[in-house]
């Protein structure tokens, strides 16, 4: 099935791949070249794996995970087959922010330095629950056939701005983190002197929100959409495909259909009848 404004799409979409992956690129030149590397110390080191993984996990393969249905060569996919690439890539987004998250705080345990006092860590945490919850339950409650289809009904346009909302949140965490880290790091020159570490980090915030964008823009036009399959709905639970309720549901349909046409001939063939009798007793009358 054609998909209305394709060039559009394909530009935006190649737009927001090349963005996102030079947000992961940029990241990578940062710590490498600006933050002395990656290790696994309790030193900083350490420390610079959690941008890494999060711009890469949480936000780039995130992004993707939350466009593919809008792929138009995957429409031709099994909705099954596109259900389970999406669950994975945000499996994988999930299993890079844990280990992100424990870089950080190995950090400030080595360091003694305390957790969960600034904002950064408050919104980053939540936002962190709300994905793992939202990963649970999109996957027991969408992946596989243990919820009502009047259940999923309801839960789906939740689970659509739920992932949006996430996404969103943690855009805006990495946002406050990097700038949280500069003012940090960037004693002489301060931050404020607008020193290269600094522009070159807030052109990464920059290429960040610009990703972000993208995102929601692509996922948000309703012409961009999958087109909805012939007579499919979402699976019951321990029942057939809905091509078998919806062929059974045509085919009861068609009996009905054929019983009331052949009780109107059976009509019809009464009244000629009663007619040819009536005409019969008047002529012999």
């Amino acid at each position: 099935m054609a998909m209305d404004g394709y060039r559009g799409f394909l530009g935006l979409l190649v737009s927001a791949l090349l963005v996102g992956f030079l947000s992961v690129i940029f990241t990578l030149i940062w710590v490498l070249h600006y933050r002395e590397g990656l290790g696994w110390d309790g030193t900083g080191l350490e420390f610079n794996w959690h941008p890494v993984l999060l711009v890469t996990g949480f936000i780039f393969i995130q992004g993707i995970a939350i466009i593919v249905y809008r792929l138009p060569w995957t429409w031709k996919c099994s909705k099954l087959l596109m259900k389970s690439i999406h669950a994975g890539l945000h499996s994988v987004a999930a299993i890079l922010a844990i280990i992100a998250l424990v870089a950080a705080f190995d950090f400030h345990n080595a360091g003694n330095i305390p957790n969960m006092y600034s904002l950064h860590s408050w919104i980053g945490l939540i936002a962190v629950i709300l994905y793992f919850l939202q990963l649970f339950l999109g996957v027991f409650i969408f992946l596989l056939p243990l919820a009502s289809l009047s259940l999923r009904s309801i839960l789906m346009p939740i689970h659509v701005y739920s992932g949006l909302l996430i996404f969103g949140t943690v855009i805006a965490t990495a946002l406050v983190g990097l700038t949280e880290k500069l003012f940090f790091v960037l004693k002489n020159p301060a931050y404020n002197s607008l020193p290269p570490e600094g522009v070159f980090t807030n052109t990464l915030g920059l290429l960040i929100l610009l990703f972000g964008a993208f995102i929601f823009w692509i996922v948000t036009r309703p012409q961009w959409k999958r087109p909805q399959e012939p007579n499919s709905i979402l699976l019951q639970p321990n029942e057939g495909t809905t091509e078998g309720v919806d062929s059974s549901t045509a085919m009861n349909s068609g009996n009905v259909d054929k019983s009331d046409s052949e009780l109107n001939n059976e009509v019809a063939a009464r009244k000629r009848n009663f007619t040819l009798d009536d005409a019969g007793q008047r002529s012999t009358m």
